[in-house]
């Protein structure tokens, strides 16, 4: 019979061995149980609280060689197992639970969607006897192939003959100008943004709530923004005219306009062409020649021919701008209300990217007319030349003093 520590001596030594690892703990039990008689190991085993088999094994491990890397206290495999393994009849149970709460894409098996949130999902297994944190309902989501996605529009609304054939021809343009060193740009006008305590859709980081008005409708704007943007793509940068008054053809040139005099020209001193790839539709629509007339005019004033290939229907989100800039110049504006059309400015011009997006803005207050017609005799003598193939979508405004030289 051995003679148990007193009771202070008992309460350090249990005190110490609360705060061991397990691995540690093992080894502790060992070294006491070694220092006693027979009866020993249960001794300890009943005051540490641990069963005679741990004593047992930290008796054993002090007579090995270092077996557990770094700080582990267990081997491989070691510990309790994950609820996943211990209970597999969970994902049958899982399955049948989604199956009733299941959409799919009818064109394509593999995608399926689900209206559940993991709250409702833990719920239901706990109703089948299957109590689970929110967190092994993400695990059971993601081992099914369940990820959470946002709706990407990508799928095309309609389609057109000759799509390929205009995308190819876009390919071949844009190595074209970027061979002889001429610029490549895509042009586009941005969502019109309203000015005023108009609620806007994100969230910031503030120190008090915001407050704007409990409606947003246009009447209670104190203006608009139009942000209209021209990409230069072989440099990353853009370059946005913020309009005040309407999106239409005026602008769209005036604001092509605005770049070539300020930046165009001092980058492309010798650009012989401008190639352009736009949209088939709103301000620089293909079919209206209320865009052409502008764009002649444009072409006369900066003597440079302005090459367009619009693309066609149902593929805008192609053009590069349209990925490449305007989602980030959102990003730059999200939550944030649009006190003032300054405050827009500022917040476009510091949209950026880790690619190195720069972002340039500047304000065209000028009032623009909508309703407008196209000049009485202007397609008679226009200098408009349109491709032979897909004419609809590729055509060329040759300024005047070129047209004089080949005369």
């Amino acid at each position: 019979m051995i003679e148990p520590y007193s009771k202070e001596i008992e309460e350090q030594m249990q005190e110490l061995y609360g705060r061991l690892s397990e691995k540690s703990r093992r080894l502790y039990a060992g070294v006491e149980a070694l220092k006693l008689p027979h009866g020993g190991v249960s001794y300890i085993a009943q005051l540490f609280g641990c069963s005679r088999d741990t004593v047992g094994r930290g008796i054993k491990e002090l007579g090995e060689a270092e077996t557990l890397t770094g700080n582990s206290n267990r081997q491989p495999g070691g510990g309790r197992k994950p609820l996943l393994e211990k209970r597999p009849a969970i994902h049958d149970v899982f399955l049948r639970l989604l199956k009733d709460h299941t959409a799919g894409d009818p064109m394509d098996e593999k995608v399926k969607w689900t209206n559940l949130t993991c709250a409702e999902l833990a719920k239901l297994l706990a109703e089948q006897g299957f109590k689970v944190s929110r967190n092994i309902v993400r695990k059971l989501l993601k081992t099914h192939g369940y990820v959470k996605r946002k709706a990407l529009k990508k799928k095309s609304a309609g389609g057109h003959v000759n799509r390929n054939a205009q995308f190819t021809r876009i390919a071949e343009l844009k190595a074209a100008y970027e061979a002889q060193g001429n610029p490549v740009v895509s042009v586009d006008t941005k969502k019109k943004e309203k000015i005023g305590q108009l609620f806007r859709e994100g969230e910031l980081y503030t120190t008090e709530t915001i407050e704007v008005l409990d409606h947003d409708f246009p009447s209670l704007a104190e203006g608009v923004a139009i942000p209209h943007a021209v990409y230069d793509i072989a440099r990353n940068e853009a370059y946005v005219s913020i309009g005040t008054s309407h999106d239409t053809a005026e602008f769209a040139c005036d604001s092509i306009r605005y770049w070539w005099n300020n930046y165009g020209k001092l980058h492309y001193a010798y650009a012989t062409s401008i190639l352009m790839l736009m949209d088939g539709g709103g301000s620089n629509s293909s079919r209206h020649y209320l865009f052409k007339q502008e764009l002649q005019a444009l072409a006369d004033e900066i003597g440079v021919e302005i090459r367009i290939a619009h693309y066609p229907p149902y593929t805008s989100k192609w053009n590069p701008i349209e990925h490449r800039v305007f989602p980030h110049i959102t990003r730059a504006l999200q939550g944030v209300i649009l006190t003032s059309l300054q405050l827009a400015k500022e917040l476009i011009g510091n949209a950026s990217t880790k690619a190195g997006l720069k972002v340039v803005a500047c304000i065209l207050d000028k009032v623009y007319a909508t309703g407008r017609k196209v000049a009485v005799g202007f397609k008679e003598s226009m200098r408009i030349v349109f491709d032979k193939h897909l004419r609809q979508w590729n055509y060329t405004a040759v300024p005047e003093k070129t047209a004089l030289a080949i005369d």
